[in-house]
Parts: structure tokens; C-alpha cells; sequence
């Protein structure tokens, strides 16, 4: 006997080695989901036949494709205007993929992409700690920065679908070298996960003195969680890490504030983790680096959705009707 519901969609999360997907209801409940390869398939054309034979026995499973509202999908370098993926450097297809033509084409279904940062805005405005918030920005801390920016209920997209890459704006003049990139001083370069293993490894040799748990670990070995197991252990180079890497984003989080005067900013990925060890310092720079009229009016926030999940309920919010 099959599971029929009234509507759901279909959300599917493409990252760089695993393409997440599940059947979402309209509260934002992931009934099944799935996952394929996302480097096993150099023919984008096989990726989506396997998708295909993938999540169809699950719509048909809840009622059928007359029941699905369609299919939301978050990549990198996804552009919502074109349906397009653009150069994505981390995953296997090169140049510019139609890819939400080609799906809906295949399933017979709306289906709407976006990149994955505004997919999580999306989801956070849809089923989180956003829903009800018109204004308001998600900052992805995770291998990269990524940020969705939402303005009067609507995404910002810019021209030509692009707009909003703050991880990638210029925080430090002749800063240090983002080797994905080969710019200097970027905001990625500072407060992503490899940000965090820089700064430690540069802290430890400058404090060549300073004993350390950090020290027992290879520079191979230190990861951004490492430095974190090391912090709530009370090492004092690992606690000035994660102060300073706080301090750069609260800094930057005031530029983001007096631009476009959010709500909100909800905190999300591997690095909010870390809890008060990155909010204490983050929310006490960014305060005192606005200005008065900005001051104690914008919430800072950890994301309420389960980490795991969040890349599939962001991609399927962006097929419900407004």
C-alpha cells in the first residue's frame, strides 16, 4: 500500500563527491531520501538517467508526479535565472550544464535550481529559524563561505544570477592568498574550515614558546576541528583562533549589516558548530564595528536545521508557490 500525502517535493543537493536527494513535505519533513555519486558520471546525461531511476520509484511511492509540486535543486555555481551550472570548479562537468532543463525534460516536472548558498536561504526562510523573516542573510561556514542574501521576502539574485558571493569580497588588503581563486584577503580565506587550520598553523608559529595541545598534531593533521576539540579542552591558542577568527567575521558581518540592514544573519555549516566559541567574538566585533543607528537591532543565529538534511529541504523550498 503506498504512503499518499497531499503534495511534496523533490529536493536535490549536487556537491562535489555525493548528490543528496529526498521527498520533503510542505512542513519541511524529509520522508525518504537517497544519494548517487556525483564523480562517477562524466556524461551528464548518465548522471540524470540515474537520478531518474533513483527518485522515481519514490514519487511514485507517495502518490505519483500529479502529487509533486517539482524539483529543487542547489549546486555550486548554480544559476537561478538559466537553470544553468557555470564552471563549477569542484565538480566534474565543465563549462556551462543546462541542467534543470535536462531534468525536467526527463521527469516531466517544474524543477528549479539555484546555487547551494541560496538554496540554504531558501530552506531557512521556508522551514527555519528565518521562516517569517523578509530580510535577511544566511553565511554558509563550512569548506567555503557561501551566504544568501534575502531582501523583502526575495531572494537576491542580481542581474545575471550571481549576485552575493560575499565569502569571496575583499576583507584584508594584500591578505592572504585564496589558492582556489589567487586572490588576496578574501573573507573564504579567513573563516572557512581551511581558514581556521591557516590561522592556527600561523598562530603556533608565532608563539613557538606557547606549549599546545595543537603541537601534537602534524600540520597535515590539523583540521578546523581539531582546533576545536583543542579550544573546549582549554588550550589557549586554539580559544585565540577561534577569537580571531570570530573578530574577521563579525568585522565583515557589520559591512554586510550597514549595506543592507537585515533582520537577521543566520550562521550555518561545520564552523557554527563551534557555538559560543565563534558567536561570543563574532557578535562583540560586529557591534562594535556599526554604527549606532545599526546597533542591538540585527539577530546573529545558529541555523535550527539539521545540518545533514538542510541541503535537501533548502533545494526542495525553492519549488513550493510563494
Amino acid at each position: 500500500m503506498s504512503n499518499t500525502i497531499s503534495t511534496f517535493a523533490i529536493g536535490i543537493d549536487i556537491g562535489g563527491t555525493t548528490t543528496k536527494f529526498g521527498v520533503v513535505d510542505k512542513e519541511g519533513k524529509i520522508l525518504q531520501q537517497n544519494k548517487i555519486s556525483s564523480t562517477q558520471y562524466a556524461d551528464i546525461h548518465l548522471f540524470i538517467d540515474e537520478l531518474y531511476k533513483k527518485i522515481c520509484p519514490l514519487i511514485e511511492q507517495y502518490g505519483g508526479s500529479q502529487h509533486c509540486v517539482g524539483i529543487g535543486v542547489g549546486a555550486p555555481n548554480g544559476n537561478y535565472y538559466s537553470g544553468t551550472i557555470e564552471y563549477a570548479p569542484n565538480l566534474i562537468w565543465k563549462g556551462i550544464i543546462p541542467l534543470a532543463s535536462l531534468i525536467q525534460q526527463k521527469f516531466g516536472l517544474k524543477t528549479i535550481l539555484t546555487n547551494d548558498a541560496n538554496a540554504a536561504a531558501a530552506g531557512e526562510m521556508k522551514y527555519g529559524v528565518a521562516k517569517g523573516i523578509k530580510h535577511f542573510i544566511t553565511i554558509t561556514l563550512g569548506t567555503g563561505v557561501g551566504s544568501g542574501i534575502v531582501i523583502d521576502g526575495k531572494m537576491l539574485l542580481g542581474h545575471d544570477g550571481f549576485a552575493g558571493e560575499l565569502g569571496h569580497t575583499i576583507i584584508r588588503h594584500n591578505g592572504r592568498l585564496h589558492k582556489g581563486t589567487g586572490a588576496l584577503g578574501s573573507l573564504e580565506s579567513y573563516v572557512s574550515a581551511s581558514g581556521v587550520k591557516q590561522t592556527a598553523l600561523e598562530f603556533l608559529d608565532e608563539a613557538k614558546e606557547t606549549t599546545s595541545l595543537l603541537r601534537h598534531y602534524s600540520s597535515d593533521e590539523i583540521t578546523s576541528q581539531i582546533v576545536y576539540e583543542c579550544a573546549i579542552k582549554g588550550d589557549e591558542i586554539a580559544i585565540k583562533v577561534f577569537a580571531f577568527t570570530g573578530e574577521i567575521l563579525g568585522e565583515v558581518l557589520a559591512n554586510f549589516v550597514m549595506f543592507s540592514s537585515p533582520e537577521m544573519i543566520v550562521l550555518f555549516g561545520g564552523l557554527a558548530n563551534a557555538g559560543d566559541l565563534l558567536m561570543k567574538p563574532t557578535k562583540e566585533a560586529m557591534e562594535k564595528k556599526l554604527l549606532p543607528i545599526f546597533r542591538n537591532k540585527v539577530k546573529l543565529v545558529f541555523s535550527n536545521l539539521p545540518e545533514s538534511d538542510a541541503a535537501i529541504l533548502g533545494a526542495s523550498a525553492l519549488v513550493w508557490e510563494k
